[in-house]
């Protein structure tokens, strides 16, 4: 985004990131026109606007949609003045519905929209700008209000010229004058009425000063007392606004000193702990090598013994390696033990067990049973063949006895 806004620039000119600022100051002039100053200023009881105020946001702002609802109040009023019905947005409104609105009634009155409405949420920018332009030039339209010609006085350069050095050396001399008297009135120790009286009358020739020196006849123990009266009424409370660089400036003084002195206590504090450090370091490298004079056989010792112990360890290690390859096979074997004992114990118990026979006798007892049940079903089915069959075998012959009975009848006939 930053690189296609970049290439924008570019492609606009050199002169369009200062285009904005000019915008800025057309716009408060036409603003001025309209006299936006007792209609918004004075109504909404805000500051006068600098001619910079939208065209970026400030580093400092203590409530940061100060420029958002400015903006929206501008707008706001500007759409009235072209006969457009539109209610004065709230501090706390939503910032989208606000924007919506004032987008949608310029776009009713004609004007040019194309860019996001999030462009506008921040309330400064170069949209901001041109959205408040188009409204203001709409605004001045349906005023009737036409931008006529400059008139330029008919005044010679030259004469401009000759009066600025002539006020000018009249200037200097009423200066000299002045201070010629004040030197004489420094010069004199008492104040002299008479002179001064004189000095009056050349200056009533003149005409620069008073005719009669004013002299006041009020008791001055009345006067007292309508100052003790009045005094009550003669404070003036100023009000301290927060936002005023005055107070932020003082503020910032004080915590200069504060900063300074606080500074002031520390350094102390901190040399004398660096100075401290140092002292002990050198207590410190010094005992080091003290020890280190004094322990060095016993740091040697240490070392051999330190050889040795390695040694040691190595030797352990390689005995160590045997242990445990002979503890793997003693386990193998072990495993291979146990599994041989596992099978001749199934197969002595399965010996010496008598439970398999008698489940075989008991197996033959009911094969016995079902056997005899079996020829008895097979007795049974053997008579009632033989029964069937000597049926049959009477039906047969008693059907023999009939025909042989019916053809002697059948002769006769």
């Amino acid at each position: 985004m930053r690189e296609r806004g970049m290439a924008e620039e570019e492609e606009r000119g050199p002169g369009s990131v200062h285009q904005t600022f000019v915008l800025m100051e057309d716009l408060l002039d036409k603003l001025k026109v309209l006299d936006y100053e007792q209609q918004v200023l004075d109504k909404h009881n805000i500051k006068p606007l600098s001619r910079h105020y939208f065209v970026s946001s400030p580093h400092v702002l203590s409530n940061p949609g100060e420029q958002f609802y400015m903006f929206s109040v501008i707008a706001a009023w500007l759409i009235s003045l072209c006969g457009r019905p539109f209610d004065a947005p709230q501090e706390y409104d939503d910032p989208n519905a606000t924007v919506s609105n004032i987008l949608s009634e310029l776009r009713a009155l004609g004007g040019q929209v194309d860019f996001p409405p999030s462009k506008l949420k921040s309330g400064s920018g170069e949209h901001v700008c041109n959205v408040l332009d188009q409204l203001v030039e709409k605004a001045l339209k349906s005023k009737g209000f036409i931008w006529n010609r400059p008139l330029y006085p008919s005044v010679e350069v030259e004469d401009d010229c000759v009066q600025e050095d002539d006020a000018e050396l009249t200037l200097s001399k009423v200066e000299e004058e002045m201070t010629q008297e004040d030197e004489e009135y420094e010069e004199e120790d008492g104040l002299d009425l008479d002179a001064l009286k004189t000095r009056t009358n050349q200056s009533e020739l003149s005409g620069s000063r008073p005719a009669v020196v004013l002299e006041s006849d009020v008791d001055a123990a009345e006067w007292n007392l309508e100052v003790e009266r009045v005094l009550p009424q003669l404070k003036v409370t100023i009000r301290t606004d927060n936002k005023d660089w005055r107070i932020h400036l003082d503020q910032m003084h004080q915590h200069q000193d504060g900063i300074n002195t606080s500074l002031h206590d520390a350094k102390g504090c901190l040399f004398k702990l660096r100075e401290d450090i140092s002292k002990t370091l050198e207590k410190v490298s010094s005992r080091e090598k003290y020890l280190n004079t004094q322990l060095e056989h016993l740091i040697s010792e240490y070392r051999q013994a330190q050889g040795q112990l390695n040694k040691v360890k190595e030797l352990y290690q390689q005995a160590s390696g045997g242990v445990t390859e002979r503890t793997r096979i003693l386990a193998e074997i072990s495993e291979e033990l146990e599994k041989v004992k596992q099978e001749m114990e199934e197969k002595g118990s399965s010996m010496s067990d008598g439970a398999p026979v008698v489940k075989i006798r008991q197996s033959l007892t009911k094969l016995k049973q079902e056997i005899e049940q079996m020829d008895v079903r097979m007795g049974v089915v053997e008579h009632t063949l033989l029964q069937s069959k000597l049926r049959e075998k009477n039906n047969m012959t008693r059907d023999m006895h009939a025909t042989h009975l019916l053809e002697p009848n059948a002769q006769t006939y």
